[in-house]
């Protein structure tokens, strides 16, 4: 028998200026959500059934960028994605386009348990959801007063805005001003993708990782980041698990979750120093950050933005919960 540990994390890139009441709502978010995960892992719960009992739990509450409270796409509508994967066997599951599966994470679940492929997409994915009988919702129960705003301002901008829950005064033209940082052009103040995910490894060592999002506010419809694609912002093998956040590109090109596992079995580095060296060398100019865990019970976030949503708890007792350096 080995040891648990579990990470979550609500994205990479935080307001500098976010409001202290949001911080200690993203906090008390993530602490409920780790609570939830140690209580299952007590109870020998195994590592992919409560990575996706702890996804749901941040897909239902509406403060992050996924399910309910999910980014809106430049026609107002939500468009959310999700993966998990179980690196026993390296099986997963993945989903985009979706617009009326109340929790994505669980599809992409049934889409590696039920069905004989690893990715469905917009009608065909929810095709499947209605055949399987998971709970469904009209459009608009993903739409939130916040995120209407915030399209709004985006709209007048003429850009994408990465953080839609800064107040108005932050949209692109006033904040180019405020800060030299840019992530994918953007500057820092205005950006924080908010994206949720979450690795367990389980007392048989097993290892798993989930991760799902809105994606970006004003995005184009039909665009996918990289939070479905395994490999690039999930990835779990008998090594690790690894959930990232961030600029969606960067770490597509970056194949970023994949690299640690891969940096772990062909040079031969522990946790953290393939958290470290694949934040230092396989982003490129892009911001990102990722949660990770090993088959040794070990646990990792790393990050090179100017903060990331994040909390995480061992079996000996450490736990922690925090969003700056």
């Amino acid at each position: 028998m080995g040891r648990w540990a579990i990470a979550v994390h609500g994205g990479a890139g935080i307001d500098p200026n976010l409001p202290v009441e949001r911080q200690e709502e993203a906090k008390q978010l993530l602490t409920r959500c780790l609570s939830l995960g140690i209580a299952a892992l007590r109870s020998n719960v195994s590592a992919i059934d409560v990575v996706e009992l702890v996804v749901r739990e941040l897909e239902t509450d509406p403060l992050f960028n996924s399910g309910r409270g999910s980014a809106l796409t430049e026609k107002g509508t939500v468009e959310m994605e999700a993966s998990i994967m179980d690196g026993t066997r390296r099986r997963c599951g993945a989903v985009s386009g979706i617009t009326t599966v109340k929790n994505p994470i669980s599809l992409a679940r049934l889409v590696m348990d039920k069905s004989s492929h690893s990715y469905l997409a917009f009608s065909g994915a929810e095709d499947f959801a209605r055949k399987q009988g998971v709970e469904t919702v009209d459009n608009e129960y993903f739409v939130t007063d916040d995120n209407v705003g915030m399209l709004k301002l985006a709209k007048e901008a003429n850009s994408i805005l990465f953080d839609y829950r800064i107040p108005p005064m932050g949209c692109a033209g006033a904040a180019a001003t405020e800060s030299p940082i840019l992530m994918n052009g953007l500057p820092i103040s205005i950006y924080a993708p908010e994206t949720v995910g979450c690795v367990v490894v389980d007392r048989e060592g097993r290892c798993a990782a989930g991760t799902s999002t809105g994606g970006l506010m004003n995005k184009m419809m039909g665009r996918i980041g990289d939070s479905p694609l395994i490999g690039a912002g999930t990835y779990a093998s008998e090594l690790c698990g690894v959930s990232c956040t961030g600029e969606g590109e960067a770490i597509i090109r970056s194949t970023l979750a994949r690299d640690v596992s891969a940096v772990m079995e062909y040079k031969g580095l522990g946790l953290q120093e393939a958290v470290d060296y694949v934040i230092k060398h396989r982003l490129d100019e892009g911001f990102a950050g990722l949660i990770a865990v090993s088959n040794k019970g070990e646990v990792v976030c790393g990050f090179n933005s100017n903060g990331m949503f994040r909390g995480c708890a061992t079996e000996d007792g450490f736990m922690e919960v925090a969003m700056w350096e």
